[in-house]
């Protein structure tokens, strides 16, 4: 716990003498349970139903609510609080003479933060506000420490994201971007169900790791004195599941990456992956972007979504079909150059023109690879961008024109990529000897590169079928329908460093 100074201090020894006082009076300042709680009422619900009611007026119906004190002020024999829960607020009145004894003497030992249970008659006060006449009064829990301004409320984004639970008390705003989130996850499921998915668990802690190119996390099991690793991807997971028969599957999990954060990066992050057998990248494109459409008409209301990008105000539009381009277009269109007929030293020129980190010895995919992060800095809005190089990736089949790219699609928006589409490599021979190749990448010193997996060809030698697949990061969609900054907006407990070890990462700035 932090050391307290000054005023807080003197707050929670105050706070703790007033629950030793309770204590000492019988009273239980937390108890096991609120015996009104299967009848209360929301505060949204009271507000709603009361709406009309004219000024002074009484409206002769008892209820009951429960939730935290924000305010709380006395004139005499009047006082009044604002009661939060998890739908909004309403104002309470305690009024001598008409509120119980009981109720007005124990309202003296309530503090802003504490939770209470009130029951009494819905009224709307001559200012005309819907409130209520408090009867009966119960502390539930009584909160020692105080909470921030509430004028003020918590401006430093760090301390929000360490102190998630004020961060929801405070700005209830916050409260409804996780709502949705929750809402979105559950429009997606139901999206995949009705179309004949079924939702399937694969293993975060994994003897071999693989279905992506990122640097894991590594562990150690002690039962077996062996090293494990953290999921990185379910995909080759997924792809045992289509080799097994289950035609259409889907899961909803966390993934673990060892690399930077950033505004869509987080090193812990949800993702949804599915395949399909007898599918290919066309049918996973729209079956992306009909699920984005579908979320955003469930939840939203609307495919159209006003917010702020890059300091101006947009308006994304999610209706399906997605424009589409192939990755030749798309970097003629952003760069400027026909990656077909340019050499490597051109391609080189280019990625340097637009501050673009490339090595020395990259060859003709890496180059390209590398441009469409122009064309993903300028796209806003949903659009398909297929057809990539070879080199993007070991797991993907080759396409069926031009052996120089694979049948690969990235969805991106709003200046990030939104996700990855395959048609799925099912040549159990391709499939070894570009493992193999990136395994030799991996022993080179390439902390990304993809290891090899002989479990993994041995079960595509079984067969498996033309398949199509797709994986989409969830905050990444949470970031856009919500219309907030970054990740770690739209992620409950973003990582972060322990506070100590970011104040001696500050002390250490300062003094260089």
């Amino acid at each position: 716990m932090a050391e307290l100074k000054g005023r807080e201090k003197q707050i929670v020894g105050e706070r703790i003498k007033k629950i030793g006082a309770l204590r000492e009076s019988g009273i239980n300042p937390y108890p096991h349970h609120f015996d009104g709680h299967e009848d209360r009422v929301f505060s949204a619900d009271i507000q709603k139903e009361f709406s009309k009611l004219k000024d002074e007026e009484k409206s002769g119906k008892m209820v009951i609510v429960a939730g935290r004190v924000m305010t709380k002020r006395s004139f005499g024999k009047l006082a009044f609080a604002k009661v939060q829960d998890d739908l909004g607020a309403i104002q309470i009145v305690i009024q001598k003479e008409i509120s119980s004894e009981e109720a007005v003497s124990l309202f003296k030992k309530v503090d802003t933060g504490d939770i209470v249970g009130i029951k009494g008659e819905v009224v709307k006060t001559q200012t005309g506000e819907v409130s209520i006449l408090v009867d009966d009064l119960e502390i539930l829990s009584k909160s020692i420490f105080p909470l921030p301004s509430e004028h003020y409320g918590i401006k430093d984004k760090e301390e929000r994201y360490r102190k998630r639970h004020l961060d929801l008390i405070m700005h209830p705003d916050v409260k409804e971007v996780f709502k949705k989130r929750s809402a979105i996850i559950s429009a997606m499921r139901e999206f995949l169900e009705e179309k004949g998915f079924i939702e399937v668990e694969t293993p975060l802690l994994q003897t071999q790791y693989g279905g992506a190119s990122a640097k894991p996390f590594e562990t150690h099991i002690n039962a077996w004195n062996m090293k494990m690793f953290l999921s990185i991807s379910p995909e080759l997971y997924l792809k045992r599941l289509i080799v097994g028969g289950m035609e259409k599957v889907f899961t909803v999990c966390k993934n673990f990456r060892n690399e930077g954060v950033d505004f869509s990066h987080n090193p812990e992050f949800t993702m949804i992956e599915a395949y399909w057998s007898y599918a290919d990248y066309d049918d996973m494109m729209k079956l992306m972007e009909e699920c984005w459409e579908y979320c955003a008409k469930k939840v939203l209301g609307t495919t159209k979504i006003k917010r702020t990008f890059r300091g101006k105000k947009v308006e994304i539009d999610l209706k399906a079909p997605w424009p589409r381009m192939t990755t030749h277009e798309a970097i003629k269109k952003y760069v400027g150059i026909d990656i077909c007929t340019c050499d490597e030293l051109s391609l080189k020129e280019a990625c340097k023109k637009h501050n673009l980190e490339v090595e020395e010895c990259a060859i003709w995919g890496e180059l390209v690879e590398a441009l469409v992060d122009v064309v993903e800095e300028n796209s806003i809005q949903p659009i398909h961008v297929y057809d990539r190089p070879k080199e993007g990736t070991p797991l993907c089949k080759r396409h069926r024109e031009d052996e120089r790219f694979n049948e690969q699609c990235e969805p991106l928006g709003l200046g990030m990529e939104l996700g990855n589409i395959y048609t799925e490599l099912n040549d159990p021979e391709l499939q070894e000897e570009l493992l193999i190749e990136q395994s030799e990448k991996g022993r080179g010193g390439d902390e990304e590169a993809h290891p090899m997996d002989t479990d993994f060809i041995d079960t595509l030698k079984q067969g498996m079928p033309p398949t199509g697949g797709i994986g989409w990061g969830i905050d990444r969609m949470i970031i856009l329908l919500t219309g907030q900054e970054s990740i770690r907006d739209v992620i409950l407990f973003p990582t972060m460093k322990p506070e100590e070890e970011n104040k001696k990462s500050d002390k250490k700035k300062v003094k260089k």
